[in-house]
């Protein structure tokens, strides 16, 4: 049974590197194609269009980050065997008290105070709306499908009721303090914004780490695997989706942070339809919406693809309802290679086996 486990474990982890090593051929495609018509496109004596560092952070790493952050939550849901569609209006809800509250402290307020505010708030209220989803799941065992959906417009309805004032913050005359975290996302480096693209990369590090490294994430994927063989083995099923509902909500909290910082304003339409783009991010990624597999290197990475695409479409100036259309066809697609994958498997197990 230890053998059993060991060598599917290690067919798991051969799958993800295939998959993950498709994805950067897939980048590296779309790259030498972009380079190659970003150098005919660009005018004499100017920089390529797409190879610059402008259009390589600002346009693609920086606009990516929130995407790709809370992308992260979801592939963790998604392995576990769930699916969180509310990720986008728990960012904004994050984003608008957030800011609501700072904006109440007078510019010199002290750092000591609105830093740890800063922070706190949008994961608090991130982490708030994952364990409300979490709760619904586990407790009432209703279709993580039917209950994100219903969060979806209970938190995009929250953030339009609050008495903000207005439905754009800080309001007009109420600047955020200087010392708010929030305008350490807008610092630049050599004219670029990095501080996005740095927090990105750092919950891909903790994400990887998660689960590749911590037995919290080897139960995920066990739950999302099989949930029955796992209550079996004595895994506790509910605190495992719990966790990792609670996990994505912080992640769309984290994700209001950046995307406040960046902008330096948000609205009661912010990250309006990120939900698209973000499962898009965590299934082209190689996450199963079957359960039980996807990496923290795919979500990165999936989401990286869909930035390219969007930066391309800016690039060879088409319309930008193409990227609807390119984000609907990469879930059918990613799906249907998922599926075709696991047909052709269980096909071979079943050849060698006789």
């Amino acid at each position: 049974m230890a053998n059993a486990r060991v060598q599917k474990k290690s067919r798991l982890a051969q799958l993800a590197g295939i998959q993950e090593a498709g994805l950067l051929v897939v980048i590296a495609i779309l790259g030498l194609f972009l380079g190659i018509y970003g150098y005919y496109d660009s005018p004499i004596g100017r920089p390529n269009t797409f190879l610059n560092d402008a259009n390589l952070i600002d346009g693609i790493a920086t606009p990516m980050s929130y995407y790709a952050i809370m992308a992260m939550g979801v592939t963790i849901v998604v392995i576990c065997g769930g699916i969180d569609i509310s990720v986008g209006s728990t960012m904004a809800l994050s984003g608008l008290i957030t800011a609501w509250v700072l904006q109440q402290f007078n510019a010199d307020a002290s750092a000591w105070i609105v830093v740890p505010l800063s922070i706190a708030l949008p994961l608090g209220v991130g982490l708030v709306c994952g364990l409300i989803n979490g709760v619904l799941v586990v407790g009432l065992r209703m279709h993580p499908f039917i209950v994100t959906l219903g969060t979806l417009s209970i938190f995009r309805g929250i953030a339009n009721v609050l008495p903000f004032g207005t439905k754009t913050l800080p309001a007009a005359g109420q600047p955020l303090p200087d010392a708010s975290v929030t305008h350490w996302f807008r610092y630049e480096i050599y004219g670029m914004q990095l501080m996005p693209l740095a927090v990105t990369l750092l919950v891909g590090c903790l994400g990887y780490l998660f689960l590749r490294h911590m037995v919290a994430g080897r139960e995920t994927y066990a739950v999302g695997g099989n949930e029955e063989a796992a209550r079996f083995s004595g895994i506790n099923v509910g605190r495992v989706k719990l966790r990792v509902y609670a996990i994505a909500g912080l992640l769309a909290g984290l994700a209001g942070l950046v995307s406040l910082g960046r902008f330096g304003t948000i609205s009661t339409s912010s990250a309006m339809g990120y939900e698209l783009t973000v499962v898009a991010a965590a299934v082209v990624g190689g996450a199963s919406l079957a359960g039980g597999r996807g990496t923290a290197v795919g979500a990165i990475l999936g989401t990286l693809i869909l930035a390219m695409i969007e930066n391309a479409i800016n690039i060879l100036r088409l319309n930008q309802e193409y990227k609807n259309i390119i984000v609907g066809l990469s879930i059918i697609v990613a799906v249907a290679l998922d599926r075709l994958g696991e047909a052709i498997r269980k096909r071979r197990q079943a050849g060698a086996a006789h």
